[in-house]
């Protein structure tokens, strides 16, 4: 009768025991990852591809819907045909990329950093940087005309990558791991903010350092240097750039812009389902850069709360198979660069929405596979492109395998 009453007791301080355990986010980051994992890339590719589509469409129907209400007839007509034409090669880009794969480029990654930071330097010559609104962001070819930081995030993190998987443990060691890309990721860093491209800089940091991260580095290298020259940047931000300075007061509640709060009542116009296609007068009533910088707000007045939350969770999405995908791939060197290239595209939509949002200052972040810009078009699609291609490199390689056996 004792034994009973002990095991019994056991019994109800194992239960209480069970009640008591708090389940950390951590064990929820592993459950989810457990979850994620999968042994076959083409669907989480396949979904990947499909979500990019469903965006690239809602982003022609916002740009014609913008250019219907802004521009004359005979100009919405060729603007139209552009934005077609432009996600026309949007796709062509992304399939040409999944050819290659990140594993097509590693070879040339040296070459292709070198080409990056003269790029990033030619922004400043005179009749080949195109300075605009006080920005040196812009190469001007005459046909062609693009923004070399965007294309310079792909390849330093393909570089990082690459960096990472030849390191193996040594990624750990300060001096002969972390310092060596960090001083070449900051190189990059500095190159970008200088023109001045704070935003695009800082987007360009934490997918180098997410790489770097997820690579092995050590998470204290990794966060204290993000903690560190982020806090740096903020503060040359402030006291040496006038327009930086008045953003950031304008965040903290300082000083008023109006362009926000015009963004702010578009959305609130909107309410749930939005005033529908073509119907919103935010662009006619003071809102610059409606359909790039703050796409987000107009598609929060046309489609409603209903449409920010398509959109919102179409990244989420892309996010969510983005990890499946990263799982599914056995190559670590293919797998860390395909985390890094789609990070890069999440990252910056997050930024994007954070502004309009009211949760970052203003920065100039379009938003991908949406905005209005043939750069920002044709660069996303290249990164979710190479990262497609390792998924169809190790489908193909596991195909090969099935054969042989």
């Amino acid at each position: 009768m004792g034994r009973a009453k002990a095991l019994a007791s056991t019994a109800i301080r194992g239960v209480h025991a069970a009640r008591e355990h708090q389940i950390t986010i951590f064990e929820r980051l592993e459950d989810l990852t457990r979850r994620a994992r999968r042994h076959d890339p083409v669907a989480p590719a396949i979904a990947i591809f499909c979500i990019v589509l469903a965006l690239s469409m809602i982003g022609l129907i916002v740009q014609a819907s913008h250019a219907a209400t802004t521009l004359p007839a005979e100009e919405f007509s060729a603007e139209l045909k552009k934005q077609v034409l432009f996600r026309c090669a949007g796709l062509a880009v992304m399939l040409g990329a999944a050819r290659l794969g990140p594993s097509g480029l590693r070879r040339y990654i040296p070459a292709l950093l070198v080409v990056m930071a003269l790029l990033l330097v030619a922004v400043f010559l005179p009749h080949i940087g195109d300075e605009k609104n006080g920005s040196n962001r812009w190469i001007d070819l005459g046909l062609v005309s693009f923004q070399p930081s965007e294309l310079a995030r792909i390849v330093i993190v393909l570089w990082i990558a690459d960096r990472c998987v030849r390191l193996g443990p040594l990624v750990q060691d300060i001096k002969r791991g972390v310092a060596p890309m960090l001083a070449l990721g900051l190189f990059f860093f500095g190159l970008v903010a200088v023109e001045t491209d704070l935003g695009g800089a800082v987007l360009m940091l934490i997918c180098i350092l997410a790489t770097m991260w997820v690579g092995g580095a050590r998470p204290t290298h990794v966060f204290g240097t993000f903690t560190t020259v982020g806090a740096g940047a903020a503060v040359v931000a402030f006291t040496a750039i006038p327009y930086m300075r008045k953003r950031i007061l304008m965040f903290l509640g300082h000083s008023h812009n109006q362009q926000v709060t015009d963004s702010f009542s578009a959305i609130g116009y909107g309410d749930f389902f939005g005033v529908g296609v073509g119907r919103g007068p935010a662009r006619n009533f003071g809102v610059p850069y409606l359909e790039s910088d703050f796409v987000f707000a107009q598609i929060g007045e046309e489609l409603g709360f209903f449409g920010m939350l398509v959109v919102l969770g179409l990244f989420a999405a892309l996010l969510w198979f983005g990890l499946r995908l990263v799982l599914s791939i056995k190559d670590r060197y293919d797998a860390l660069a395909t985390f890094g290239l789609l990070i890069s595209t999440s990252v910056q939509a997050m930024l994007h929405v954070q502004v309009v949002a009211g949760l970052a200052p203003p920065k100039g972040m379009t938003l991908p596979f949406i905005s209005h810009g043939g750069t920002s078009l044709i660069v996303s699609s290249i990164g979710v492109g190479l990262a497609l291609g390792a998924a169809r490199r190790w489908a193909g390689e596991r195909e090969q395998v099935v054969a042989s056996s």
